[in-house]
C-alpha cells in the first residue's frame, strides 16, 4: 500500500454502479485509504455524524448531485451545519455528467464545494484532485 495525503473518501452517489466501479477504480491504485459509500445526501450526513463511525481524516467527499432523498445541494446546505473541525478536514469534490452550465457555475460559487469532476472518474483525474486539494493546498 502507498501512504496517501487522504484517510478516507465517501462515494455519495445513488447510482450502485458507478459507486462499484469508483470503489474498484480507487482500490486499484492500492492508496492507503478508506472507502464508505452511500446512496444519498440524508445517509451521508448520519455518516459523517455518526460517533461509532469515526472516519480518518483528511476526507475527500465525492459527491453526485441528482440523487433521490436528499440531493447533492440539499446536503451542501446540511453540511454546512456540522463540526467545524470535520468541515476543516473535508473537502468535496462534485461527481456529474451534467452539462449544464448554469448549474456548474452555481456550483463553483459554493464555498464547501472544492472541485468539479466530469463523469467518469478516471485515474488521471483522481490523482489530479488528489493533488489540487491535499498535496498543493490546504484548507486553512
Amino acid at each position: 500500500m502507498i501512504a496517501s495525503p487522504i484517510k478516507s473518501v465517501v462515494l455519495i452517489d445513488d447510482d450502485e454502479i458507478s459507486n462499484l466501479f469508483n470503489k474498484i477504480f480507487i482500490r486499484r491504485l492500492d492508496l492507503d485509504i478508506e472507502i464508505e459509500t452511500v446512496a444519498n445526501g440524508a445517509k451521508a450526513i448520519a455518516l459523517l455524524t455518526d460517533q461509532k463511525t469515526r472516519l480518518e481524516k483528511p476526507l475527500l467527499l465525492l459527491l453526485d448531485m441528482r440523487m433521490p432523498v436528499m440531493d447533492g445541494w440539499k446536503f451542501l446546505e446540511a453540511y454546512d451545519s456540522l463540526d467545524e473541525e470535520l468541515r476543516n478536514e473535508s473537502f468535496i469534490a462534485v461527481l456529474t455528467t451534467s452539462e449544464n452550465e448554469k448549474k456548474m457555475i452555481s456550483a463553483t460559487k459554493n464555498p464547501n464545494i472544492d472541485a468539479i469532476i466530469r463523469k467518469p472518474l478516471s485515474e488521471k483525474k483522481f490523482t489530479g484532485l488528489i493533488q489540487k486539494l491535499f498535496i498543493r493546498k490546504k484548507k486553512t
